[in-house]
């Protein structure tokens, strides 16, 4: 890949990166003021518990993502970005626009999530 699209992907990421740990902490902080809150009753309790699980939850799809990206600037780095890590052919520059931390090329992925079955979470 030509070093002026590197830098364009490598921006991409760049500017994705704080959006993604900014919303980590916001997540996370609001797990926790959820978990402090006192609730008076059983509702209460349950709904502070489904809030608590779903804040996690979306801390850790924002975790997963500044991983993915950072990921995606080490392959930068070393030479492989755009490269799919699965069968070895050029991920196509579309894909990269849409998805700058993909790591796989769409055939692959569809293979992937084939595989992993619809419900599941589809990786990059």
């Amino acid at each position: 890949m030509e070093v002026s699209k590197l830098e364009h992907f490598k921006q991409l990421l760049l500017a994705e990166l704080p959006g993604h740990a900014r919303h980590v902490s916001e997540e996370q902080a609001a797990a926790l003021d959820a978990a402090s809150d006192d609730a008076k009753e059983s509702a209460d309790l349950a709904m502070r518990d489904v809030t608590e699980e779903m804040a996690l939850k979306l801390g850790d799809r924002e975790s997963q993502m500044v991983a993915d990206i950072d990921q995606a600037l080490l392959r930068i780095e070393e030479g492989s970005y755009g490269v799919c890590v699965r069968c070895g052919r050029p991920i196509d520059e579309r894909r990269l626009e849409a998805m700058p931390a993909a790591r796989y090329d769409a055939e692959c992925q569809a293979v992937i999530e084939a595989a992993k079955g619809m419900n599941a979470r589809p990786s990059l």
